[in-house]
């Protein structure tokens, strides 16, 4: 059998019908494509139980965003713990967290793991954080520590709203790279903003902002002295004058507490992560009349 041989006429035909494939301009650059961001929302509401035990009221979670209820062992107070199923975050991500305590309750809410802030070749990752507390109730915002990579940029906003008396102790730990793993972090963008009220009035509020060439900045004395990881805890309670002694005792030479307006804000310095534990633990038990950290805390 011959083999197939299609004639001109067909060849043209063929040919006609194909797309007419344009030749693009090489001189002009062209756009990365858009890539798939995280996002995640989580909220939480608490509310007194007749027997005077705090319990869930709402619950809500969306994307990224989970929060699970450990079973605890501390009477009549609510633990939740926030998980990032991302499994960390960089530019374009964002995560919403809302967290309310009703009067008299107890709430407390705690990071399963470090939140990991990688680099972020384009726009920055954004963390909103919303939290109140009705007349009489306490509430904790102990999440783990962020660490922050090379390149890594993160906008984080923190907004309080307190009742008379209600209790807040608020701590947020970072960590500029794992110094057990060789890494710095030369260039990247940190941005914390908080705002805090108590009857609608301004109480506290915190600017920080590091950016561009971080492990340099952090290398001068007269800023971290070569120290990589922070925190700020922060307890808005009529007792927490009561633990000023006890916590400087605690954070020693690199850092600080100081009691004023009503609220005793500490501020810590260390080496790595490990050395900022070893001074944050126990610092925030005290901050919690003694009541351990929840377990995650431990993992």
């Amino acid at each position: 059998m011959l083999p197939y041989r299609p004639s001109e006429q067909r060849i043209v035909s063929l040919m006609t019908a194909l797309p007419i494939v344009q030749q693009f301009d090489t001189t002009q650059p062209v756009a990365s494509p858009r890539m798939q961001r995280s996002r995640g929302c989580g909220c939480i509401a608490a509310k007194r139980a007749g027997s005077g035990e705090t319990r869930l009221d709402t619950l809500f979670q969306e994307g990224s965003a989970r929060i699970r209820l450990p079973k605890s062992h501390s009477e009549g107070r609510l633990e939740a713990v926030l998980l990032n199923t991302s499994g960390g975050m960089t530019g374009g991500d964002r995560l919403d967290w809302r967290a309310d305590a009703a009067a008299k309750t107890h709430l407390t809410l705690a990071s399963q793991t470090a939140e990991r802030l990688y680099r972020s070749p384009d726009g920055v990752a954004t963390v909103d954080v919303r939290l109140s507390a009705s007349e009489g109730a306490v509430l904790h915002w102990l999440p783990q520590e962020t660490i922050m990579f090379d390149g890594g940029a993160l906008h984080r906003k923190i907004t309080v709203d307190l009742g008379a008396d209600a209790e807040l102790l608020i701590c947020e730990p970072i960590v500029f790279g794992r110094t057990a793993m060789g890494e710095t972090v030369r260039h990247g963008t940190l941005r914390d903003d908080w705002r805090i009220r108590r009857d609608g009035h301004l109480v506290h509020a915190e600017a920080f902002l590091i950016q561009g060439a971080i492990d340099a900045r952090l290398t001068r004395k007269s800023i971290a002295g070569g120290l990589r990881a922070a925190a700020t805890a922060i307890l808005f309670s009529h007792c927490a004058e009561a633990f000023l002694e006890r916590a400087r005792a605690i954070i020693g030479e690199a850092g600080g507490a100081s009691f004023f307006d009503g609220k005793l804000v500490c501020r810590l310095l260390a080496p790595d992560a490990l050395a900022l534990r070893q001074k944050l633990i126990p610092l925030l038990t005290t901050l919690r009349g003694g009541h351990a950290l929840p377990r995650c805390w431990s993992c």
